[in-house]
């Protein structure tokens, strides 16, 4: 059944579809070799014999009924495939190497196709011939001829191997399209079974390679890929369900009991006015939360990608400097910018702006006071090249790649106000941008590096 189920495919159709027309192709070009060559030796026998009946004709002319029956004598005699006959006009024979007048009726002039017995070391052999008619003056009948015997056996080896080429040709591309259509289902197959054990929930399943590096290793990798990035997005949305599970409710906690312990006594207005600003700061840190959570999703999704032009870092590096200076001079520290040369680069720039902002928060956040921040901007060959540096406590380097994840606050920053998704935003902007980020130790604090790439 597996078998019959090859011939309903694609790809055997396309074979057979090639086939016919390969045969097709093959069966026109010795058609053609046949008619050209049984054209040229049929042509060649009647010119033959034209000419020689041009020539027996010129003979009667000049030399009567004896000088022609003396010359047909000799060629009769001469052997050869040339035949012969001169009769009377009731069909007598006169001379020539034919018994008798062809069983053919023929007028004047008429080409005609008969057979006649030949013998040869005392065997008769029936033998195919081709002749024409001839009216001499007197009401003499000439009919000059040649053996075709051998060229039919020609033709006819030609129509066999074109017809046994023909067999061989479709049988051979019947069983090509056979191998060819059950290996694709083969391949296909795979793909199959691993698409529907994807589907049953088994979303670590990957599409094998063959290592022939064709256009399905191509499509292979291609989903292979694809599965990486949903199971990347389907991991990610459950480690996002899970943070918010646990890192939210304490706010939403919070934010209930000082509301509760708010009614649960009386008090005057401003306590309630008091318990009220302290709940909208508590709902806006959520809100915050919440749009960072936005903000990653957007990155992580590619949505983003939509909006990507033409820009240059450098002048995202001076506007998101400029709305820090007042942080900074706040908490009496010196903020560097250095940007001496524009980097033009693909990207969306509200993304860059905000995580770049994100970095520089949290540089001056955890540099203390009279510390230095320094933003660097620079062009190494077809990278665009921005550093964060600053002066703080630094992030130790077993924790580096986990800072990067989201709701992650490390033991000494938890009395800190933040939620924990700045970097982790950093590295879906930088992901969507495909640059590299890396977190370094500046000797001391943290230096953060995202290198892009320049546009063409």
């Amino acid at each position: 059944m597996r078998f019959l189920n090859l011939f309903r495919t694609t790809a055997f159709r396309l074979a057979l579809v090639y086939l016919l027309l390969f045969a097709a192709s093959a069966f026109a070009l010795i058609a053609f070799i046949y008619w050209n060559t049984a054209g040229f030796m049929a042509s060649q026998t009647d010119e033959t014999i034209n000419a020689e009946i041009l020539g027996l004709q010129e003979q009667y002319a000049q030399s009567g009924l004896p000088g022609l029956r003396q010359i047909i004598i000799e060629r009769s005699s001469g052997g050869g495939t040339g035949l012969y006959i001169l009769t009377n006009s009731d069909y007598t024979r006169l001379a020539g190497n034919l018994s008798s007048w062809p069983d053919v009726p023929a007028a004047h002039g008429d080409w005609v196709y008969f057979t006649y017995d030949r013998t040869s070391f005392g065997e008769t052999e029936r033998r195919s011939a081709r002749a024409r008619h001839f009216v001499l003056r007197g009401g003499f009948h000439l009919l000059v001829g040649r053996d075709v015997h051998e060229r039919r056996e020609i033709e006819g080896r030609i129509e066999s191997a074109l017809f046994w080429s023909a067999v061989i040709t479709v049988g051979l591309g019947l069983i090509g399209g056979l191998a060819m259509s059950r290996n694709v289902t083969r391949r296909l197959d795979v793909i199959n079974r691993t698409s529907r054990d994807i589907m049953e929930g088994d979303l670590a399943r990957r599409i094998p390679l063959s290592g022939a590096d064709d256009e399905f290793d191509e499509l292979s990798t291609n989903l292979n890929g694809m599965l990486d990035q949903i199971e990347r997005l389907m991991g990610g949305m459950t480690e996002v369900a899970d943070n918010i599970a646990h890192d939210l409710r304490t706010p939403l906690n919070r934010l209930r009991s000082r509301l509760e312990v708010t009614l649960m006594k009386p008090a005057t207005e401003q306590e309630y006015r008091e318990a009220l600003e302290g709940a909208i700061t508590e709902a806006d840190g959520l809100i915050a939360t919440f749009n960072s959570l936005l903000l990653i999703a957007r990155a992580e999704t590619g949505e983003a990608r939509e909006n990507f032009e033409p820009l240059d870092l450098r002048a995202v590096v001076t506007d998101v400097a400029e709305l820090y200076e007042p942080l900074a001079e706040a908490k009496r520290m010196t903020l560097k910018v250095a940007a001496p040369k524009a980097a033009e680069i693909n990207g969306d720039r509200g993304l860059i702006s905000q995580a770049l902002a994100n970095l520089i928060d949290n540089a001056i956040k955890y540099t203390p006071e009279g510390g230095t921040v320094s933003v660097a901007l620079k062009v190494a060959g077809a990278d665009a090249v921005l550093e964060v540096r600053d002066s703080g406590p630094g992030i130790p380097e077993a924790e580096r790649d986990h800072v990067l994840r989201r709701f992650v606050r490390l033991e000494a920053s938890r009395h800190e106000p933040g939620s924990g998704l700045g970097l982790s935003l950093v590295a879906a902007v930088a992901r969507l941008h495909d640059a590299d980020i890396a977190l370094g130790d500046a000797r001391p604090g943290l230096i953060a590096t995202l290198r892009f790439n320049l546009k063409d």
